[in-house]
């Protein structure tokens, strides 16, 4: 695999998507796509490790194929109903006047200093922003002169198990895990402006499974949020509502599918395979309208009440951005606007090269972002392979018993 290449997995509910970027002096060109469907999840959580690993095994192939190129570690998105975001800070006192790089490690250390459960993992820490003596907003303390350090922190926690279970398929289908991203982390790295993120914006990723939530403000993460319902339910309404089997309710949403009624010609017709053999009927289009509306309306309101209990819902004064493959449903942005009263957009990977027409779609947000992630990782530090947790205890234990030491000299 090449030096300069980064490998993002979308291991999603409906689809399971490989995306090979290329880093360049201009930026990150796409150079390779696979994707294939996923049976294997529900809800965004693993329940059938080998249907997964084959999925993962044939949208990883695909994008071998096309990016010419052997791929053997990937930078792998997490989401499920399990995540839990929340806020931390630490305080320490500085050593020698001077804010050292150790000084920013141990402010991190004693922000993550929460009692966190047995079953639950830590999958980021995200420095918000530093405070010096009383000076707050700094972003990098490094160099500065003070007594006092504190960081404010969003800490992202998700279920062990199934941080375990995503690094199993991965292994299992022969690739290392060089980290696990949120997925709504990762989706803001390719659909948010800088200028979003410092007015403040809120990322709505409506996926297959899981509809994410993420808040910027001021340049910064403030809330994170997982609700479990998303694409896959409005299929499963279609499926019952006009009496359809699964694959024939998914088709009729990705082509006749409009969630706002209004928007619905009254005379638009549309025709539906029956179950069992029972012969074709016409419907109306409007019927599909009045299936749709009041799912993605509770959706949204679901997702308005969390922002709302987060009381950051005041600090998005540049809107919503939708993004994930139920984002190209008709009617969707529209809905949004009505429920959330702010101004809504379709999320698109931005600041991509190469293969943009492939994925220039919201369906591909995540993936083309885990790639963004992993390269802005690798220009930050060596890499560093997730293996499952029992195993790197005890070098852990024994590194931080060797910078206690050095601490102590």
């Amino acid at each position: 695999m090449g030096h300069n290449l980064t490998v993002g997995l979308d291991i999603g509910t409906t689809k399971i998507c490989c995306v090979v970027g290329e880093s360049t002096p201009n930026g990150v060109e796409i150079v390779g796509i696979g994707m294939h469907p996923s049976v294997g999840l529900r809800k965004g959580v693993v329940v059938n490790i080998e249907r997964t690993v084959e999925s993962i095994k044939r949208a990883v192939e695909e994008a071998e194929l096309m990016a010419g190129c052997e791929i053997s570690s990937v930078y792998a998105g997490i989401a499920g109903g399990h995540i839990k975001g929340f806020n931390s800070h630490g305080v320490i006192a500085v050593k020698s006047r001077e804010v050292q790089p150790q000084d920013v490690e141990r402010v991190l250390e004693a922000a993550r200093a929460v009692a966190i459960p047995m079953d639950r993992e830590v999958i980021h820490i995200i420095p918000q922003e530093y405070i010096v003596d009383d000076q707050d907003g700094i972003v990098d303390p490094l160099g500065m002169s003070g007594v006092r350090l504190e960081a404010k922190v969003h800490i992202v926690t998700g279920a062990v198990t199934s941080a375990q279970n995503i690094i199993r398929c991965a292994h299992s289908a022969g690739l290392d895990v060089c980290d696990i991203v949120l997925e709504s982390l990762a989706s803001a790295e390719a659909v948010l402006t800088p200028e979003e993120r410092d007015l403040g914006v809120a990322l709505v990723d409506f996926g297959g499974g899981t509809t994410d939530l993420a808040i910027f403000s001021q340049n910064s993460i403030k809330h994170t949020a997982v609700l479990a319902l998303g694409g896959q339910n409005l299929t499963n309404d279609i499926a019952i509502g006009l009496r359809t089997p699964m694959k024939d309710a998914e088709e009729i949403k990705k082509n006749y599918g409009c969630c706002l009624t209004t928007m619905i010609d009254k005379n638009d017709t549309i025709e539906i395979q029956s179950v069992g053999g029972r012969k074709t009927r016409t419907l109306s289009r409007q019927v599909l309208g009045e299936i749709l509306e009041p799912r993605v309306e509770e959706i949204f309101a679901l997702i308005h009440r969390e922002m709302v209990r987060s009381g950051y819902d005041n600090q998005v004064a540049s809107g919503l951005v939708i993004t994930g493959g139920a984002a190209l449903l008709e009617g969707v942005p529209e809905v949004a606007e009505q429920v959330f009263d702010l101004p809504v957009r379709r999320g698109y990977p931005l600041e991509v090269g190469g293969l943009t027409d492939v994925v220039n779609s919201p369906m591909f947000a995540t993936a083309v972002g885990l790639v963004l992630y992993g390269v802005k990782q690798e220009k930050g530090q060596a890499e560093k392979v997730f293996r499952i947790r029992q195993k790197n205890i005890f070098n852990r234990v024994a590194a931080r018993m060797k910078k206690w030491f050095k601490d102590i000299v």
